[in-house]
């Protein structure tokens, strides 16, 4: 009966999916484990949390936003699909931001020059947001782990890491609304926001067929299910050091930003 069953497991195991099978299953993992449903996102768009916690925020998302472009020209550098290199390079752009090559030079500036206007708008400096001065230690592990997992594992894992971005349209309009009610001052920084409505739902649906059309096993399939598990836990895991550090019990490591030195500083300028 014991053999039975776990035979009759594997076989099931082994069935390949359906792409509309796979995608339900993606999505039914976003609905359980990305962070739209973290205390800190929670209370966030509650309006719940005073200015220190959201310059904390600001600064230390900043470090995941700065290192996007590495995990993607990680990718580029791994693949010999053109189709996947001509998509994905327009990441890079979309977070670096480019010239328009014209005689003018304008500048089309990305998502992290967008966030570092984010940044400024919470009242903290450029300078000290670029230089990643006070990110939590736990920020900077979950950040370097995702390179690193990007570096490492199957390109089809790789790829498939990235389907966060499926969940994240929805979250990105709630967020915009709860800025404005709840955060007015940061008003003049939400530019970030904005471009990643559209651009969001885009890299998904490129990212999700990709992934769809390489996974042609049922083990292949299983990859890159768990490879969103992984992004969802590191997208989790920083909103856990931030809500340690700076909510519940309260405790940021030495070396790193506290909100109340930084107003006492701002306070003796």
């Amino acid at each position: 009966m014991g053999l039975r069953t776990v035979t009759d497991a594997n076989a099931k195991n082994s069935v390949v999916l359906a792409p509309a099978e796979l995608e339900a299953r993606l999505r039914q993992i976003g609905a359980d484990r990305y962070h739209h449903q973290h205390p800190f996102h929670l209370l966030m768009h509650e309006g719940k949390l005073s200015r220190g916690q959201m310059q904390a925020w600001a600064l230390n998302r900043y470090y995941y936003q700065s290192q996007i472009p590495i995990k993607d020209a990680t990718i580029l550098a791994r693949t010999q699909d053109a189709e996947l290199r001509r998509a994905w390079r327009s990441r890079i752009i979309d977070h670096d931001g480019d010239a328009d090559g014209g005689a003018r030079g304008v500048e089309r500036p990305g998502g992290i020059e967008k966030w570092l206007a984010l940044v400024e708008a919470a009242g903290l400096s450029r300078e000290r947001a670029i230089r990643c001065e006070g990110v939590l230690p736990a920020v900077r592990y979950a950040v370097d782990a995702y390179i690193h997992f990007v570096a490492k594992k199957s390109l089809l894992e790789a790829v498939a890491s990235s389907l966060t971005e499926m969940f994240a349209g929805s979250l990105i309009a709630l967020r915009m609304d709860s800025l404005r009610k709840h955060y007015p001052w940061l008003a003049p920084g939400l530019a970030y926001f904005e471009g990643r409505i559209t651009q969001a739902p885009a890299d998904a649906a490129f990212a999700l067929r990709w992934a769809t059309e390489h996974a042609k096993t049922r083990e292949q399939q299983e990859l890159v299910c768990d490879a969103l598990r992984a992004k969802c836990d590191i997208l989790w895991a920083q909103l856990d050091a931030l809500y340690f550090a700076y909510v519940e019990p309260g405790w940021p490591p030495p070396g790193t930003f506290r909100p109340e030195t930084f107003a006492r500083e701002g306070q003796s300028k």
